[in-house]
């Protein structure tokens, strides 16, 4: 957690750069509003019952639900997936042609789209060429120049133009209308859709769900940077929805009507001929009246007639409806009423099939006649169409039985009343034809009249239960989740760059660096020293790396309560990581408490003690043990600048330092040392590269591993705590250099100051 808290400002300022990054996103995003609506979808029949109006289950009313023009029960998720598609969203977008040109306004730093009576202007299409003016590859720009005159610029150039005067360009022609909020210098861009892309966009921004799954009502919702513009969109699609619906409803009742029309055009004519052959009979026999015992006894010959002609009438229904089904214009129309026919499995199959029909329109609405759900239900219209015809057939047969039944009995009737006067008889069976086709005419207006009732009577397929209304404040973006986002991102930065810093940082940073590779004791740590002299430690010297080696001396007395440790060895991991500086003066902190130090320079390969001192010599160790001559005292010399330190030289380097430090003269020098002084610092060659301090660790009491912050790789480690483990070093402890603010809190256990 140090490492972290140490760069709390990386933190800090990550922080304040997203958060400044989400103000100007936020600043400069366009804000999109939500705009919605909630519909009541009716699931109930058509329209009301019309039977019941004109009279109750009987007479007319019975009639009228022969034609049964009343059964259109609604599916919601049908209407679902219909104010999904993107042919209704398409015809509505083509009823609201204003919205083929979007018109925006230029900020300081961003341009906004206005709409209706919030724009500037008004824009009128004329003319426009689709391969030209929805590829423009930027916007038409508009400069105000004054309530009356603007400049128009577009990839062909720029000219000045008056407000209302008709604008000729090569994508197209329109009239440009200023409104009142115009302003002198105002910046407008003008940009045209192709208003069948355009609807698709915003299919793929609508949204359309039922409201519980117990309710017939959904709602419909959509996000748009104009609420306005929106609001008017999913308005004028709710009322093309509905008419369509209403357009779709009134198909059979329209179908009916028109069949019926074509029926009374020819009944009319009949009924006209009979009425003029009645006045052409009674004028050329000059009669006017039929006496009632004649009439009594025609009585059960009319009837009988009449029975005849019913059955001639079913049988040219029958037949209009096979010419019907069978004409090929009429493959996917619906089919009239069975108008009278009362075969309850003709019915049926007359009502699937326009069932069938008018689900095929629906779908057509959605998807093409190629599509599988389309060729299915044409597959099923086919059968329902052969099931109509041989149903036909059978009624016909049966007819046709009926038919001659009757012809015979009527045939053996007339046979028994030819000895009636002829006029007479003339007469009445042309008033028998007369009764019968007004009473099929009747029957006719009252049909027609129910169906255009059922029309007037069509209601919407739905009720807006909420207006459309658009949200007061933006829904995107959101502006609290905006800033929290970016203040976790803020911290998830800086958190990432210091742990994937750390993953690949290899240096030694900070002391768990080392506490989790070995076991080893640490002695403590020198502070990084402001200055370039190897000697820091002098009397009366009071700064941080002094007072750590005094801090480190103490440390040193502490280890030594339960052994005696007078020769100390100082060795590291590689060169350059402060071993000759730290023996230096930790000689120097320990002199200073009037005990006598000697510092050696074994580091005989590469020897810096003196040269860090300024100081040379005529003899050092390697003199030493060549010179039998020679004794420790001649080797000793004194630094000048703290009392009790002398230092003992490397001298000339040999050709075979390892084998030079095994001389029985080393031992020898050793002993003699120890006899003179208190403590012997032993500065040596680094361990990672040469073994000349286990060759000396026969000598020593004691020994302080080097380890420099920011320098000593981690993977060294493993160097101390193999050494550590394996004893192959007296009593190692190990001592931390350079330290750093960025490395601890403080020097050995104290805070800098």
């Amino acid at each position: 957690m140090q490492k972290y808290t140490r760069k709390w400002y990386w933190f800090f300022l990550g922080v304040v750069i997203c958060l400044s990054f989400a103000f100007l996103y936020l600043r400069y995003a366009t804000p999109q509003y939500g705009i919605s609506t909630e519909l009541l979808i009716r699931d109930d029949k058509k329209g009301p019952d019309v039977g019941n109006m004109l009279g109750g289950g009987n007479g007319a009313g019975g009639m009228f639900a022969d034609l049964d023009l009343f059964k259109s029960q609604q599916n919601i998720n049908n209407e679902i997936e219909v104010l999904k598609s993107n042919s209704l969203l398409q015809r509505t977008f083509y009823k609201m042609p204003w919205l083929q040109t979007s018109i925006f306004v230029q900020g300081t730093f961003k341009s906004t789209e206005v709409y209706g009576d919030k724009a500037p202007i008004s824009v009128n299409i004329l003319n426009l060429d689709s391969t030209k003016a929805y590829k423009l590859s930027e916007p038409v720009s508009l400069e105000v120049q004054s309530k009356n005159r603007f400049i128009l610029a577009d990839s062909a150039g720029s000219a000045t133009y008056n407000f209302g005067q008709q604008i000729d360009r090569y994508y197209g022609s329109f009239v440009i209308h200023a409104r009142p909020e115009i302003r002198v210098g105002q910046q407008i861009q003008l940009e045209f859709h192709d208003l069948r892309k355009y609807a698709d966009q915003y299919v793929k921004r609508m949204s359309i769900a039922a409201v519980n799954q117990d309710a017939s009502a959904l709602t419909i919702s959509m996000n748009d940077p104009v609420p306005e513009k929106g609001i008017d969109i999913i308005n004028k699609l709710v009322k093309v929805y509905n008419e369509e619906a209403i357009e779709d409803k009134n198909q059979i009742s329209t179908n009916t009507i028109g069949f019926i029309n074509n029926r009374l055009v020819t009944l009319v004519e009949e009924l006209s001929g009979v009425e003029k052959k009645v006045s052409k009979f009674k004028e050329e026999n000059k009669i006017t009246d039929v006496t009632g015992d004649i009439q009594a006894f025609y009585t059960q010959a009319s009837d009988l007639y009449k029975q005849k002609e019913q059955a001639n009438l079913k049988a040219n229904v029958l037949k209009s409806i096979q010419e019907y089904i069978n004409t090929p214009g009429n493959k996917y129309s619906l089919v009239p009423s069975s108008l009278g026919l009362e075969d309850p499995t003709l019915n049926a199959l007359v009502e699937k099939f326009n069932e069938l029909q008018l689900k095929r329109n629906q779908q057509l609405t959605t998807v093409e006649p190629s599509n599988i759900l389309v060729k299915n239900i044409d597959a099923a219209i086919a059968d329902v169409r052969r099931s109509i015809t041989e149903n036909l057939k059978n009624i016909e047969q049966g007819m046709s039985v009926t038919q001659k039944d009757l012809n015979l009995n009527y045939q053996q009737f007339q046979s028994r009343i030819q000895a009636t006067p002829e006029v007479q008889r003339q007469l009445l069976e042309i008033q028998r034809q007369q009764t019968i086709k007004e009473g099929l005419y009747s029957y006719l207006l009252q049909q027609k009249e129910a169906a255009q009732l059922s029309l007037a009577a069509t209601i919407a397929n739905s009720r807006t239960i909420n207006d459309t209304s658009a949200t007061d404040t933006p829904v995107s973006p959101k502006k609290m989740l905006i800033y929290l986002a970016a203040f976790l991102l803020g911290l998830i930065i800086p958190f990432g760059s210091i742990y994937a810093s750390d993953l690949l940082d290899d240096k030694v940073r900070l002391q768990k660096d080392i506490t989790d590779k070995t076991d080893a004791p640490i002695l403590g740590e020198i502070a990084h020293a402001q200055t370039d002299e190897n000697l820091v430690v002098k009397d009366k010297s009071r700064t941080p790396v002094a007072e750590m080696f005094r801090l480190m001396r103490s440390n040193l007395q502490f280890a030594a309560l339960d052994k005696d440790i007078q020769v100390i060895l100082s060795t590291s991991s590689m060169s350059g990581e402060g071993k000759t500086f730290f023996c230096t003066n930790l000689g120097a902190s320990i002199a200073l408490t009037g005990k006598r130090v000697v510092v050696l320079e074994f580091d005989i390969r590469k020897p810096k003690l003196l040269k860090g001192l300024g100081m040379t010599t005529q003899h050092g160790i390697t003199n030493y043990v060549i010179n039998q001559q020679l004794t420790a005292t001649d080797l000793l010399q004194e630094v000048k600048d703290v009392n009790n330190l002398y230092v003992i030289g490397a001298g000339p380097i040999p050709p075979n330092p390892a084998e030079l430090i095994l001389s029985p003269r080393i031992e020898k020098l050793f002993s003699e040392l120890r006899e003179q002084f208190d403590y012997i610092i032993v500065d040596t060659s680094p361990i990672g590269q040469v073994a000349d301090a286990f060759s000396l660790n026969r000598l020593v009491d004691t020994c302080l591993y080097v380890i420099r912050y920011n320098y000593t790789f981690k993977e060294q480690i493993n160097i101390v705590n193999d050494i550590y483990h394996n004893k192959k070093l007296s009593n190692i402890m190990v001592v931390l250099n350079d330290s750093k603010k960025q490395n601890s809190y403080g020097y050995g256990y104290g805070y800098y100051y």
